[in-house]
């Protein structure tokens, strides 16, 4: 038993830090995805990997109370990665909710095909074609770059530094937030100026109503702006790629 042990606790240990990055990670995580293209690109990055990576340093006698151990740490260390990734992803998502907040389609929720849940049509609009840009970009590349940077930086079977993974999951987080802001600042500032023209428009003729006649201007402005912001994409996937290159693989 023992030889298999070390054959095949190594393996197992790459394929548990791939398929927990593989399962939150942004593109490769969405429930379109079938399960099966999920389980066989993880066995397929698992052999690659395996193959340009050191290889892990595991005692034979290992007990599998410490080979359970090293398998929760490297799902740890995967989660963490892919928790990393997909935060600064859904930047682009909660641009799109900014602006249908200020068109008013709130109410209008859709099943997002991300993430399964409720998410707002130009959210959703949104998210999509940055996925295929996404991908057409070559960003599929950059998260296979994530992935094998921790292996240098992490070794399989070395014991994580949890404020280092905290601290990386929370800078993801933040920059999530200044490049949603930094997206829909277009967006947030025509609506401005929109509303500002209303409220004078409501002073000169109060007799009319503003909230209903608000409606086809405010979906007119907000299409307007998002085809608009539909260009800024290729900035913001550069700044996307600049802060994982900075941050999670260097």
């Amino acid at each position: 038993m023992d030889p298999w042990i070390a054959i095949l606790l190594p393996l197992a240990l790459i394929m548990m830090r791939v398929t927990a990055f593989l399962a939150v990670c942004p593109v490769f995580s969405a429930q379109s995805v079938p399960m099966v293209i999920r389980a066989g690109l993880a066995v397929l990055l698992t052999g690659f990997f395996a193959i340009v990576s050191p290889t892990p340093a595991v005692a034979p006698a290992t007990h599998w109370l410490t080979a359970v151990t090293l398998l929760c740490q490297e799902a740890a260390v995967g989660l963490a990665l892919g928790l990393a990734c997909r935060l600064v992803y859904m930047a682009v998502q909660q641009g799109g909710e900014i602006a249908a907040q200020q068109m008013g389609m709130t109410d209008s929720d859709v099943i997002d095909p991300v993430s399964g849940t409720g998410a707002y049509p130009i959210a959703t609009l949104v998210e999509m074609i940055f996925a295929l840009l996404f991908l057409s970009a070559g960003g599929h590349r950059i998260l296979l770059a994530v992935v094998a940077s921790s292996f240098r930086a992490l070794p399989v079977a070395a014991v994580p530094d949890p404020a280092r993974l905290a601290d990386g999951i929370v800078s993801a987080g933040s920059m999530m937030l200044l490049l949603a802001l930094k997206l829909a600042a277009p967006m947030l500032a025509g609506f401005l100026i929109v509303a500002v023209m209303l409220c004078i428009l409501a002073r000169v003729l109060p007799e009319m109503n503003i909230l209903m006649t608000s409606f086809p201007l405010r979906v007119a402005m907000g299409l307007f702006l998002a085809g608009a912001m539909v260009p800024s994409m290729e900035w913001f996937m550069a700044e996307m790629a600049r802060w994982m290159q900075q941050s999670l693989i260097t």
